[in-house]
């Protein structure tokens, strides 16, 4: 890797990166476990966690971690017995989690050329996790949506991040594992890729690391 290029000699100024589906990802099993044995298809939780409903409120900062359990106990209500619901919620909101060693050490690289902003819709116990996983130090900057009141398409979230990176929005390059977030960065005139493996953040970092 050429450390010593100048900045104009590289493709982006700035790389924006997404969190979760991308650097951290959850440990379910118990999730699972508790789903299989009442009777509930695999994901059941997670769907009615992930519902706009009861997500959405969260990751704009609107309700607690505490809010958000009971809301998903209330959709488990109806098919399972209310304590197997609350032991649901509590495992889902409570998972454990684990960061991908390959995307923390690509980020940690492009650190040394140019900033690196994590831009996520997330809790807003997001920086207590980061701390966790040993990253408080890992981006430049955190845009938060639960913290900074918007997420993801929404292209204010976007427009900030680039401007916390301090790079006009075509000269960055935003990573996502969402196509819906993908495609809106690319409105916004920004070089976006689509994450599924650590692979595609490796390719789509070859040009700035100059090989």
């Amino acid at each position: 890797m050429e450390t010593a290029r100048a900045m104009t000699d590289l493709p982006f100024d700035a790389v924006l990166c997404d969190v979760d589906g991308v650097l951290r990802f959850y440990d379910t099993a118990e999730v699972t476990r508790l789903e299989v044995a009442a009777g509930l298809p695999e994901g059941t939780t997670e769907a009615i966690g992930f519902a706009p409903e009861n997500d959405l409120p969260l990751l704009l900062g609107r309700i607690t971690r505490e809010q958000w359990a009971q809301s998903i106990a209330a959709g488990l209500a109806s098919r399972v017995p209310v304590s197997v619901a609350r032991q649901l919620a509590k495992a889902f909101t409570e998972a454990g989690f684990w960061a991908d060693t390959t995307v923390v050490r690509l980020l940690r690289q492009v650190r040394g050329l140019c900033p690196v902003v994590l831009v996520t819709n997330a809790t807003a116990w997001l920086d207590e996790d980061l701390a966790l996983l040993g990253l408080a130090d890992l981006a430049d900057s955190v845009i938060n949506s639960s913290l900074v009141g918007v997420a993801k398409p929404d292209r204010r979230i976007y427009e900030l991040a680039a401007e916390k990176a301090g790079a006009r929005l075509d000269r960055c390059l935003f990573v996502d594992d969402r196509q819906e977030n993908v495609d809106a960065a690319r409105e916004l005139g920004m070089t976006a890729v689509r994450y599924s493996t650590a692979g595609d953040l490796e390719t789509a970092l070859t040009g700035l690391f100059g090989r």
